[in-house]
């Protein structure tokens, strides 16, 4: 189902751009303070693995963890990533001869935000200028987090329209604590058509395409499709292309692997919980809020179950292959982390949000993860559990941020002189092009209507030398008075609103493209239509971008995100 915001309407897509690259403009990566003190490299020592200054660091870096690399960690891996065209073979020569950097992200519906694209180009860029600059040939992988069990989330997206941004959810089918890897989705006809009118002639077909066929079971009726899954088969046919595998996180072959990391942490679970509770002390003494609340009594690690599948029991179907539909976890309490270390099955754990990039780093050779701003501040709390551990502590940099101004919206913001500053201001667009379609003798009249106010107060006060009423009654009639002359241009202007009607929805199409619901438009507004409008000339201006970046990263300039 879709529900359209701003008080604008669905039935209209924004005007469709030729097919020329948008402006694809980097931009500060935000976050909260902890997350803006890691990315300044102002917090303090421990809290975080130091990033390497210039090439001859990340080179020694790339020496150390590819020398703890297990030999056979891709094949172990591969049913969880099954890659194929460059993807395959990029990450093939990286696990023969390199490393890999990550990133990754839970399942969005269609794909998720932009940031979903621009985290993967932007671990594109860093392994592009690793492998430059190291020459050691480095792969680009993203972890598709499909053992999450936040369907609320994952079930919503959002498109632009014109009049405003339009939430397009998928009915929940899933139970509470079912992973997204084992969540159905329901029928989606209506919401792929929402999709499809968002991206207008959509001249690169392929990106739509791609969504058809990754969520074609939910459409057409046949087999559950679920979000996970969906997620993952959209991101490989999207990403392959570039060299870019995805991994699907909740597939047995990533939790069996995992095993002995996820029964150390069970086996470990007092001192770890010690050590995060200790960490979450200092944090609170820096004057920061730990990202990851702590639970005392339950471990990091959480135990999976599911229902019968035919031929086989719940605890068999979770343990080959990708996650059955309906598979959930539950997290082991501390209490029971010793018993069920001895017990676990390898396949039937998994680690909480604070243990997975522990457990990245030990499964494959991952020499820096792309974070964005929530993941580098949990960092800060990643790193103590880890060294309880004493697992290889994995190193966070910050990733690549953008947004994206299509030639439509360009041209909408220049015929109305609307700065991207003033967006920020909830009424601002607003109030001043009503201001400036009042007649001119009613604004003038206004003008000078607030001028008298002030003029008479000025003369009462400066003609009342004995103080007959106290000054504090002759401000508070200026008050009143300003007030009821507010009123009434408030009245004037919201009358002009309404007489121009196209100029308030260009503005409400504005705002849904540029700042949706009034939050950044990366973190909001789906990425399948600007990749069917701009296509490969998209992609190719945020890699340029996304190269900058990863270029500051390296210590080979300044980084726009620090």
């Amino acid at each position: 189902m879709s529900d359209a915001r701003d008080g604008g309407t669905t039935s209209a897509t924004l005007p469709a751009p030729a097919m020329a690259p948008p402006l694809v403009r980097t931009a500060p990566l935000g976050g909260g303070p902890l997350a803006a003190a890691a990315q300044a490299g102002t917090t303090p020592a421990g809290w975080y693995v130091p990033r390497p200054g210039d090439a001859q660091g990340w080179r020694a870096r790339i020496d150390r963890v590819r020398a703890d690399a297990a030999r056979d960690w891709l094949d172990a891996l591969w049913p969880a990533i099954d890659a194929d065209g460059a993807a395959a073979a990029r990450l093939r020569h990286a696990a023969a001869h390199g490393v890999v950097v990550t990133t990754g992200q839970q399942p969005g519906l269609f794909g998720g935000p932009v940031y979903a694209l621009s985290k993967a180009i932007g671990v594109l860029a860093l392994a592009d200028a690793l492998q430059q600059a190291s020459g050691v040939p480095v792969a680009p992988l993203f972890w598709a987090a499909t053992d999450d069990t936040d369907f609320a989330e994952a079930s919503t997206t959002w498109v632009a329209l014109r009049g405003g941004a339009a939430a397009v959810t998928a009915i929940p089918v899933a139970t509470p604590g079912t992973v997204l890897a084992g969540a159905p989705l329901g029928a989606l006809s209506p919401e792929l058509a929402t999709l499809a009118t968002a991206s207008g002639s959509a001249p690169y077909a392929e990106a739509l395409d791609a969504v058809r066929a990754a969520y074609a079971s939910a459409t057409a009726g046949g087999p559950p499709v679920t979000a996970g899954a969906a997620y993952v088969a959209l991101l490989r046919r999207l990403f392959a292309p570039l060299g870019i595998a995805v991994i699907d996180a909740s597939h047995s072959a990533v939790r069996r692997r995992a095993h002995p990391v996820l029964v150390r942490a069970l086996e470990r679970a007092d001192g770890a919980g010690r050590a995060l509770a200790s960490r979450s002390r200092e944090i609170l003494a820096q004057g920061f809020t730990p990202q990851v609340s702590e639970v005392a009594a339950l471990s990091l690690v959480f135990e999976w179950f599911g229902a019968d599948t035919p031929g086989r029991s719940a605890a068999d179907s979770l343990l080959e292959g990708p996650a059955p539909v309906g598979a959930a976890k539950i997290r082991i309490p501390v209490q029971r982390a010793a018993s069920a270390a001895e017990h676990a099955r390898p396949g039937s754990l998994s680690g909480n949000v604070l243990l997975r990039p522990i457990v990245e780093r030990s499964l494959v050779p991952t020499v820096a993860y792309l974070a964005g701003p929530s993941e580098l501040a949990y960092f800060a709390q990643v790193t103590a559990v880890a060294v309880a551990l004493e697992l290889p502590v994995p190193l966070a940099v910050p990733r690549w941020s953008c947004t994206l101004i299509e030639s439509a919206t360009a041209a909408l913001m220049a015929r109305y002189g609307i700065t991207e500053e003033e967006l920020r201001d909830a009424h601002g667009p607003e109030g001043r092009l009503a201001r400036a379609a009042l007649p001119p003798a009613v604004r003038d009249a206004l003008d000078a209507l607030r001028v008298a106010v002030d003029q008479g107060v000025d003369a009462i006060a400066a003609a009342d030398a004995a103080g007959l009423v106290s000054a504090a009654a002759i401000e508070g009639a200026r008050a009143h008075l300003r007030h009821r002359t507010a009123r009434l241009e408030r009245r004037y202007l919201a009358a002009a609103k309404h007489a121009a009607t196209t100029t308030m929805l260009d503005v409400a199409t504005i705002r849904g493209a540029m700042l949706p619901n009034g939050e950044r438009q990366e973190r909001t507004l789906n990425f399948v239509p600007f990749l069917a409008r701009g296509g490969p000339a998209l992609l190719d201006a945020m890699r340029t971008e996304a190269a900058r970046h990863a270029a500051g990263l390296l210590g080979g300039g300044s980084s726009p995100s620090r």
